[in-house]
């Protein structure tokens, strides 16, 4: 088999030395070409080349969310096709790693390692399903490419923490939870429009869902991780299945006090519910649109103000190692 592996050296919890050994075991398996990312984009581009190279039969990333994210989008760049593209396998080094964590695989670098080599030996994988986000056309924002995500997007509240947070980030603060909580009751504070949303998802042939504040769609379950506590929006949400939405269409002190404590209890079987929450499961199809410019976000990355996306979910579209 021969390999491509894309190294994050900005992986947040392995170190240079930990990356040489992870690189060294790969290497004794398959024929192995390590490419260390360079700037943001490169393991897109990286990507993009081991699709439209006739020789690399996999591709091992090894970072974060993000570092995953941007593999992703360029493996598709020409569109899903599972039996001919690169097949994708997850070696966790980010904070949270979902993406990796939703698919079964160790939180540790150094396990997931081991139990990567231990698919391939046993030839395991699994056809999964992504989502994909584009520009709505008719609107200021239809020249926006599309792009895939591996396990969540999201429009509004949640996308505006994650934005604070690559703030602080650049200025070199840690990710850490609590780094994320403060942002969280700094976003509440300064949303304003967190009484009456500005939100409205559309999608064929069912009635609107009007006045949403937060509006998070979810590829798979769990949604986010706080530490080892799996956290819950949308349970139903599968690899397997299309894309769920949780929304919400109120974010007052009791309404954030309220949700906020369900998705803390929040299990496989009970997400956030409740006069002003709305789950959807399942949708192929559908568009959110907004009255004022809004933070959009994929796999955990700010992506900038958007007024209107068209999402889809597009079952098997990418082969994993697992």
């Amino acid at each position: 088999m021969r390999a491509l592996l894309v190294v994050n050296p900005a992986a947040t919890t392995t170190s240079a030395r930990t990356r040489d050994v992870l690189t060294h075991a790969l290497a004794s398996e398959m024929k192995l070409e390590a490419v260390t990312t360079e700037y943001r984009g490169h393991a897109r581009d990286l990507g993009r080349q081991a699709a439209d190279s006739k020789d690399i039969d996999l591709v091992v990333a090894l970072g974060g969310d993000g570092t995953v994210n941007e593999v992703v989008n360029g493996l598709l760049h020409n569109g899903p096709d599972p039996d001919r593209l690169p097949g994708l396998a997850v070696v966790p080094g980010g904070s949270t790693n979902v993406f990796a964590r939703a698919l079964g695989l160790p939180n540790d670098a150094v396990e997931a390692t081991g139990a990567l080599l231990d698919a391939l030996r046993e030839n395991r994988e699994r056809t999964v399903g992504l989502g994909v986000a584009r520009g709505t056309p008719g609107t200021e924002d239809e020249s926006v490419p599309e792009r895939w995500f591996t396990f969540c997007a999201g429009l509004g509240f949640d996308a505006g923490v994650i934005g604070r947070v690559e703030q602080q980030r650049e200025r070199g603060r840690k990710s850490t939870h609590s780094l994320y909580l403060r942002q969280v009751v700094r976003q509440f504070l300064g949303e304003a429009n967190r009484r009456h949303g500005t939100i409205t998802l559309e999608q064929p042939g069912v009635d609107p869902v009007t006045d949403l504040v937060l509006s998070i769609v979810c590829n798979t379950s769990p949604w986010t991780y706080l530490g080892n506590r799996p956290v819950y929006a949308s349970p139903k949400a599968s690899f397997d299945t299309g894309l769920d939405v949780l929304g919400l269409s109120r974010m007052s002190t009791s309404a954030v006090a309220r949700y906020g404590m369900q998705l803390l209890t929040s299990s496989p079987e009970r997400g956030p519910h409740g006069r002003h929450a709305t789950s959807l499961h399942d949708l192929t199809d559908f568009t959110l649109h907004s009255k004022v410019p809004l933070p959009l976000q994929m796999d955990g990355d700010h992506l900038g103000l958007r007024t209107s996306v068209t999402f889809t979910g597009v079952r098997r579209a990418l082969r994993v190692i697992v």
